[in-house]
């Protein structure tokens, strides 16, 4: 017998006026990730933005395909491939408004070019060049996150300080399963709900975390559950429907701009590429595994539907693939010249105003490299 079974042992309860401070049914997402392709939802949806996601996701596919040649080409340093993610990645950049902040991890290079950033200069970080390689500012993307969700703290902080100046600002927030394992997913959820922040987190849950499986990261019933505990509304949606995303988070925008506050999207997909270059994918999964993703593929889904409603005809279709071609064509050739370096940038833009050991390293490097400088000329002559 325990000390609460025994008779007039002390048993805590809530006060009689005690009751949930929010209800919880109409937080909780569907019990079936959401869908459009291949249902009836489908035949509503403007052909315009169809044909649009259409270009951008068979755009996105060859852009995958030519930055992971490009790692094996030594151009690149690492590539971590989006490839069968392409949903979540242009249904993200398409559904904010220019005014608003994308907030992208490392992965999400894919989402950055979408949202028309050169895709050079998206490249830069991860070919090793500079900083970031853009103005955050001008493009209103956040740097590229390496470090595992870092970037939905400061992404909650920038949504909330422009609520609190009265600017409409949404920003959104992309991470991958791994990332929800980690205390700022915890930190960045519960402030934004207590804030009531303008933001939406986009879990694109590809199955892995490296080689975690999700099963060992959580016991929750999904993903997008998560979301009741901190009082805001969780969704799933089929992450290689790009219809589907594009309507769900722009819904999940258009609640956070007008006041409503964040939602929580959980994007079913699956990651078909290695983690990254360095990672051999084959000593965690199947290859069997992979090949009833290809069945799901999301251009295959979206392709399907436009032919089927007669929207998408093989002229179209060439054209597409041309248009990637030759983004692809361009990436290639300004990829493969080497960039022109200044050793002394590693100083720049670290803070606003340099400190006193940043102004000494600065003056000792600048030093070395005259004298490495008059010893080439010297050797030269």
């Amino acid at each position: 017998m325990t000390v609460m079974e025994q008779r007039g042992a002390y048993r805590p309860a809530p006060p009689p006026a005690w009751q949930p401070r929010t209800d919880p049914a109409p937080l909780l997402p569907d019990a079936e990730p959401y869908r459009v392709l291949g249902t009836q939802a489908a035949e509503k949806a403007d052909p315009g933005l169809l044909r649009r996601l259409y270009a951008e996701l068979v755009r996105g596919r060859r852009y995958n395909t030519q930055a992971t040649a490009l790692t094996k080409q030594g151009r690149l340093a690492v590539y971590p491939s989006s490839t069968g993610q392409e949903a979540c990645e242009v249904a993200a950049a398409l559904a904010l408004d220019e005014r608003d902040w994308l907030f992208p991890s490392y992965r999400d290079t894919l989402a950055v070019v979408a949202r028309g950033l050169d895709p050079v200069a998206a490249l830069t970080l991860l070919r090793g060049d500079w900083h970031t390689g853009y103005d955050p500012r001008e493009h209103r993307v956040a740097p590229l996150s390496t470090p595992l969700a870092t970037q939905l703290p400061h992404a909650v902080g920038l949504a909330h300080a422009a609520r609190l100046k009265g600017d409409e600002v949404v920003a959104l927030a992309m991470v991958g399963d791994g990332g929800t394992s980690e205390g700022d997913f915890h930190e960045a959820l519960n402030f934004a709900a207590v804030w009531q922040a303008p933001v939406v987190f986009l879990v694109q849950n590809n199955g892995f975390a490296i080689s975690v499986p999700l099963a060992k990261q959580t016991a929750a019933p999904s993903l997008a559950h998560k979301a009741v505990g901190y009082g805001m509304p969780g969704r799933l949606v089929d992450g290689n429907d790009a219809a589907a995303m594009h309507e769900v988070l722009s819904e999940a925008v258009a609640r956070a701009r007008r006041g409503g506050g964040p939602t929580l999207v959980e994007a079913v997909t699956y990651r078909m590429e290695a983690h990254t270059n360095a990672d051999d994918a084959t000593r965690y999964r199947q290859d069997t595994d992979v090949d009833a993703w290809r069945d799901h593929d999301p251009i295959l889904l979206l392709e399907r539907e436009l032919t089927e409603r007669g929207l998408l005809d093989d002229e179209t279709k060439r054209r597409t693939s041309d248009d990637a071609e030759a983004m692809a064509a361009d990436l290639r050739e300004r990829m493969n010249q080497d960039p022109t370096l200044d050793p002394m940038d590693l100083f720049t833009h670290v803070y606003a105003e340099q400190t006193t050991q940043l102004r000494e390293q600065a003056a000792q490097l600048r030093a070395e490299l005259e004298v490495a400088s008059e010893e080439a000329e010297e050797e030269a002559r």
